[in-house]
């Protein structure tokens, strides 16, 4: 059985480390700030995090109640460094949407 799939057996719980490693920072732009009002949160996440692992994450750090979430793989911009190509690595967010009456200020830390 792999890793990843030993981290989605149902009932299984994610380490403290890992919840930490999961979650990366929060995003901050216009679009999720708009979000916010609606009781969205958007995060930038491990590109190896599965939806039940990043719930439990979001839930275990920020003792609150979620939703639904989405996540999304941002793929990786072509860029033009000192006269040579490149391209920026993918990364992934997920959009947390939180039970009416529960939030998270992202403006502090943990």
């Amino acid at each position: 059985m792999s890793v990843k799939a030993n981290r989605a057996a149902v009932g299984a719980t994610v380490s403290r480390a890992r919840m930490y490693e999961v979650i990366r920072s929060p995003l901050i732009t216009e679009k999720t700030t708009n979000g916010s009002e609606h009781g969205q949160v958007t995060f930038r996440v491990a590109s190896d995090a599965t939806k039940p692992e990043i719930k439990q994450a979001v839930e275990g750090l920020f003792k609150v109640k979620v939703k639904a979430i989405n996540t999304v793989t941002v793929k990786g911009k072509k860029k033009v460094f000192r006269g040579r190509p490149g391209v920026r690595s993918d990364w992934k967010k997920a959009i947390v949407s939180l039970v009416e009456g529960h939030k998270i200020d992202v403006t502090t830390g943990l």
